[in-house]
């Protein structure tokens, strides 16, 4: 199915800046949909004006359905259907005619004009179906008037609020609670559901013919006498929205004006109990609490365990013996750097290109000045269980490259790349990383697969066991140095969706 806006530039003339109020009105029109009880389809006319093309559809949650199938992306002539003519041309809302028999189901058709600056942008089609139709309840009787209302303000152009960010999936629903105020911000009406939530606020009377603002900021604590902003939004004076923390309940406001006419007649507050959401939403923020700091002990663990390797190193006579603290130390060490940066974050991913950065340093004192080490490529977001075994790889290869590349005094250089590739939604991609030096190579008849040293033993079994991937070990092109390559799968790394 096209898109809205695919539909829009490739039928109409809509401007950017029109586009983007019809997507706003898209954003909020699942409102005058649920309280109109009724199928909304937004049709634009064509470039030629011969035509109209259905750019959006919406359903109610409060009512049966009057359109079964799609109706985005149809195109129908002009005089086929009159309403759509009479409300695009007269710019009115057009409420006239029998209502239309679909599938044995009557169904009433109004037509509501979408107006930005004074120009009529296209037509919303109301369809409502009658064949549950009966003696409206009160709350029916609200929402309808309420609808009403939205409609014309639609029509004159003042409806939806420019400007307003919303959160489409988290904003109250007509269903979650609906209170309609008098001009005075005086309760009208209150809905079951919107009642419920002001006596779980801690309200012990009826609601209705009370002054909401007021009410409201009685039940939030506050240390100021009165929240004048609090008043002013439960009053409905503006489009704004709060939350309201009373009782050990939290409940969500949205306020929308009612201007049908160009002067505020009163307003809508929709409403919604959000306590269980926020109670989730504090325990999971005390759990990252947890891990960062479960992480941040940990890290402080092991480089208590480096200091103290460290320390036994220096009162070692045996050379090889210190030497084999020095790389312990090393080891230890790069674990810690991993664990420092999952502290830091609200996840168990980091940034790994940071990580390789700091592991070329920590390597690089064991020969401060003759051996510089730089890194080319991105290595990307990775899962810590990657992070870990990788970061201990990186100083296995990196230790050894410095031991056994460069003689005493030598000077070189080591350069870390990675290649980020592949890796969509569940697909997972691939990393490849180099570690090349222009030491002194390879010696003959040296076999990756059977070295024995330990270091490339860990290489081995964390690269080929523990991160499923490919270890090879092979003198560097042009002839001089070594070239470490280690292919891993990893996960499709996120995108920033800001």
């Amino acid at each position: 199915m096209p898109s809205m806006n695919d539909l829009v530039r490739q039928h109409t003339d809509l401007s950017d800046t029109d586009l983007e109020w019809l997507h706003l009105l898209i954003s909020e029109w699942q409102l005058l949909s649920d309280l109109s009880f009724a199928d909304l389809v937004l049709w634009v006319p064509t470039r030629d004006g011969t035509r109209y093309v259905s750019v959006a559809q919406m359903r109610p949650n409060t009512g049966p359905t009057s359109h079964q199938d799609d109706m985005v992306g149809h195109l129908v002539p002009r005089g086929r259907r009159p309403l759509l003519d009479a409300a695009h041309d007269e710019g009115r809302i057009v409420r006239e005619g029998d209502p239309e028999w679909r599938e044995e189901v009557p169904v009433r058709v109004e037509s509501i004009p979408v107006r930005r600056e004074g120009r009529v942008l296209g037509v919303i089609a109301r369809n409502t179906n009658l064949l549950t139709v009966r003696t409206p309840s009160r709350l029916e009787l609200t929402y309808l008037q309420s609808a009403s209302d939205l409609a014309q303000m639609i029509a004159a152009g003042s409806f939806p609020f420019y400007g307003q960010q919303l959160d489409i999936d988290h904003i109250p629903r007509v269903g979650d609670g609906l209170i309609r105020l008098d001009a005075d911000g005086v309760v009208q009406y209150a809905s079951p559901n919107a009642l419920s939530a002001y006596h779980r606020l801690g309200l012990a009377t009826e609601i209705v013919g009370l002054h909401l603002g007021q009410v409201t900021a009685e039940l939030a604590p506050s240390r100021a006498p009165v929240d004048e902003a609090l008043v002013k939004l439960a009053s409905g004076w503006a489009p704004r929205g709060a939350e309201v923390e009373a009782n050990d309940c939290v409940v969500q406001l949205r306020a929308i004006p009612l201007k049908p006419k160009g002067t505020r007649i009163g307003s809508l507050i929709l409403l919604r109990d959000i306590t269980e959401l926020r109670r989730r939403e504090r325990e999971l923020m005390t759990k990252d609490a947890t891990i960062r700091e479960i992480h941040h002990r940990v890290k402080n663990n092991l480089q208590t365990v480096a200091a103290l390797l460290r320390l036994q190193a220096r009162r070692m006579d045996s050379d090889r013996g210190r030497e084999a603290l020095n790389e312990a130390v090393r080891r230890v060490g790069s674990i810690a750097i991993v664990h420092e940066t999952l502290s830091q974050t609200l996840d168990e991913s980091v940034e790994f290109d940071e990580i390789a950065d700091r592991v070329l340093a920590m390597v690089a004192e064991i020969s401060p000045g003759r051996v510089n080490g730089h890194r080319t490529g991105h290595f990307g977001v990775l899962e810590a269980e990657v992070a870990t075994p990788l970061s201990m790889v990186l100083t296995e290869v990196l230790q050894n490259a410095l031991e056994h590349g460069f003689g005493p005094g030598e000077q070189g250089t080591i350069e870390v790349g990675a290649v980020r590739s592949g890796g969509t939604g569940k697909e997972p991609g691939r990393l490849l990383v180099t570690v090349q030096d222009d030491g002194c190579g390879l010696p003959e008849g040296f076999e990756a697969k059977q070295a024995g040293n330990l270091g490339l033993q860990i290489v081995r079994t964390l690269v080929e066991g523990e991160l499923g991937g490919e270890f090879d070990m092979v003198p560097a092109p042009g002839g001089r140095g070594t070239r470490v390559v280690f292919d891993l799968p990893v996960a499709a790394e996120k995108r920033d969706k800001r």
